[in-house]
């Protein structure tokens, strides 16, 4: 890997300021695709989450994304936020790419990246502190050139040798910048020195999710449609249990949908593709699921459609592990059941009546809601700042 320097100029930053004050925030969102499309996952939500109630705190954004974002969908479009869109070839997704090379993927820098990395560079004297949302080897590697502050809020766990190898130097240089959404997901980073994380969750407006008591017979998966997902999983367990299933997100991997069509057309109840839905489509139809089942292949470091389905009343059916681990109340807002169990997953499917809708809306407001986590975010951006102490 590229040596980098020892530290950055804003790193040697006195950190006496003793007031809070609104801050200016260049958010750089996944270039994997434009906001509000579905194919950057979980942390589209997270940007557009943060976006919003940062600007509840009063705090100055803007976001650059990929070209071709779809704001609406976000709820971003009434926001006074600027929006940057770059054009160019996107960044393949690192978990794509792990797929195919293994622990030994290749650094890859797209047009997309690279452009908004220029924009960064060229602008970053209009900000008070540059926010990173890219799994990717470029904007660590750039850190320490950067004149103002840059945190990263790393968005899956780890996947590749040379990823592991950049995070953790960032780690050791400028320790306190980097941010994950759990403890599972920071625990999958082994390196030779120690990564200094922030464990910062995650949030939701509750106010765009309506609890449904009362759902109708069918139970739901929502995610992107990629290998790593373990969509075969669900469908195989809600196939055995005789359960009719709805499959919401955008395809990623048309390959790997089109193998999964023998079994949909095998299953003992209809399976249904209802699309990639706006946030706002997308809470009425999760509400009306009797449970939402979470079957990755992969540690998921958050899993932010369990909290949606919480938000809902809708039980978790969940892999004991990854983040889905931390959230899901086996028992009691759903079942946790041994990573590729099919048998166990569709025992708890038998199991729903256990459980109570009013528990799991419970636990999303009490741990979940926006205004906690947007303060936590908060507080880490000042501290990094300057405007708080540590």
């Amino acid at each position: 890997m590229a040596t980098v320097p020892p530290f950055a100029p804003w790193a040697r930053a006195s950190k006496a300021a003793n007031r809070v004050k609104a801050i200016k925030l260049l958010l750089l969102s996944t270039p994997v695709a434009p906001l509000g499309s579905g194919l950057g996952g979980g942390v589209e939500l997270t940007v557009a989450n943060l976006a919003r109630v940062l600007v509840q705190f009063g705090h100055q954004l803007t976001i650059v994304t990929p070209e071709g974002a779809q704001l609406g969908s976000l709820g971003l479009l009434t926001l006074p936020i600027e929006i940057i869109q770059v054009s160019g070839t996107l960044q393949t997704a690192a978990q794509s790419t792990s797929r195919a090379t293994g622990r030994n993927a290749p650094v890859t820098v797209s047009e997309v990246l690279a452009s908004a990395w220029t924009y960064a560079r060229c602008n970053q004297a209009r900000y008070d502190l540059i926010v990173n949302f890219a799994y990717d080897w470029l904007p660590f590697y750039l850190t320490p050139f950067m004149t103002v502050p840059v945190a990263h809020f790393v968005s899956m766990g780890s996947l590749s040798d040379r990823m592991d190898a950049v995070i953790a130097q960032v780690s050791h240089q400028f320790p306190g910048t980097l941010a994950a959404y759990t403890q599972a997901q920071a625990g999958t980073f082994c390196t030779e020195v120690p990564i200094d994380w922030k464990i910062l969750g995650c949030g939701l407006d509750l106010r765009q999710y309506e609890y449904c008591p009362n759902p109708d017979n069918h139970v739901a998966w929502v995610g992107r449609l990629s290998p790593e997902k373990g969509l075969e999983d669900t469908i195989a367990a809600a196939s055995r249990a005789h359960q009719s299933l709805k499959i919401y997100g955008a395809i990623e991997d048309e390959a790997y949908w089109r193998a999964l069509q023998p079994a949909i057309e095998k299953a003992t109840a209809q399976v249904e593709y209802c699309g990639f839905l706006s946030t706002a489509l997308l809470q009425r139809s999760l509400g009306k699921a009797k449970a939402l089942l979470v079957t990755p292949h992969w540690v998921e470091a958050f899993g932010i459609v369990a909290i949606e389905a919480l938000a809902c009343g809708v039980p978790v059916l969940a892999y004991r592990q990854g983040g889905p681990a931390e959230i899901v109340r086996s028992g009691k807002t759903g079942w946790l059941v041994r990573p590729g169990n099919i048998a166990e997953l569709t025992i708890a499917l038998r199991k729903l009546n256990r459980l109570n809708r009013q528990d799991c809306r419970l636990q999303a407001e009490k741990l979940y809601s926006l205004n906690a986590w947007g303060r936590r975010c908060e507080r880490w951006f000042y501290q990094l700042t300057g405007a708080l102490e540590n």
